[in-house]
């Protein structure tokens, strides 16, 4: 069944409105405009009460990087925020970086939820989790606040920094740190024999490995796929993938995990959105998850 889901615990996040190729969001007490390619659609609220409420505005230089325009020089450059469900709490450093981003992606605030549900559920105490793709790790955040043993993988060593430095602001330890291509990290798990029972991916469109290694996503992800299941536990997994590609649908991801793993249980494709306070959907990347065990 194909799904549209948004998060519910959101506190320290609220998409405002969205509209012309832009988003007004406020994180924590901080208010925001950034380009956003998905809203084509005209802006609900008008553009005086844009002006009015928001503190930063980014403005590109360039299709890869721009700067940020703050209305009061003291607004900060760094805050924290933090996101709580009904099973963990983690925080988050932001950061105004050159290209747009802050440090998070809001809407997988979705997965997070399914994450620490799968966790707490297992029978196993310590189960063992690995991000592959995993940025600034607030799926990491997640696993390891669910009590889960987590190893985060991500080819950049400026964002694992970042995501250590998340893990500490969270009260959390131990998670295990790997600078490394996730594709060939993945294929020496296996030749190790090593399992694990829940797997996130969160590809890019487009990437590089830390010694050149070139990721594209519809040419890799099939493969991807295929060595990443041989790594699922067989008595109790989650499995989650995540793709922001505008070319990809649900059903390319239902597709892509059966012809992978034909016994996946509980299977779910879906769409993942924010919803905006004025009224709008902005949807944000596709997702298909399965899971074995039993969920609370």
């Amino acid at each position: 069944m194909i799904q549209l889901l948004t998060p519910e615990h959101w506190k320290d996040y609220q998409l405002i409105d969205c509209g012309d190729f832009e988003k007004l969001e406020r994180f924590g007490n901080v208010i925001l405009i950034r380009p956003e390619p998905q809203a084509v659609w005209k802006k609900l609220l008008s553009e005086s009460e844009w002006q009015k409420l928001h503190h930063i505005k980014f403005r590109g230089r360039s299709a890869t990087s721009g700067e940020w325009i703050k209305k009061n020089k003291s607004t900060p450059d760094r805050w924290h925020i933090s996101y709580k469900n009904n099973d963990v709490e983690i925080k988050f450093r932001l950061a105004l970086t050159s290209f747009k981003h802050l440090g998070i992606f809001p809407e997988q605030a979705v997965n997070w939820d399914y994450i620490t549900k799968s966790i707490k559920s297992f029978k196993n105490p310590e189960p063992k989790v690995l991000n592959l793709f995993a940025y600034t790790g607030g799926a990491s955040l997640a696993a390891r606040a669910a009590g889960a043993d987590t190893t985060h993988v991500d080819s950049i060593k400026q964002v694992v920094t970042w995501a250590n430095e998340n893990m500490d602001l969270s009260g959390l330890k131990d998670i295990r740190w790997m600078v490394e291509d996730a594709l060939k990290f993945v294929k020496r798990e296996i030749k190790r024999g090593k399992k694990y029972n829940g797997i996130i991916l969160d590809p890019p469109a487009y990437g590089h490995g830390p010694n050149g290694e070139k990721w594209k996503l519809e040419d890799s992800i099939q493969e991807m796929m295929g060595d990443v299941v041989q790594l699922l536990d067989e008595q109790e997994h989650f499995l989650i993938l995540n793709t922001y590609s505008l070319g990809f649908s649900s059903v390319i991801v239902e597709n892509l995990i059966l012809s992978s793993f034909p016994k996946a249980d509980n299977l779910e494709t879906g769409e993942l959105y924010l919803q905006a306070s004025s009224g709008c959907k902005l949807p944000l990347g596709v997702f298909g998850k399965f899971y074995k065990g039993t969920l609370k």
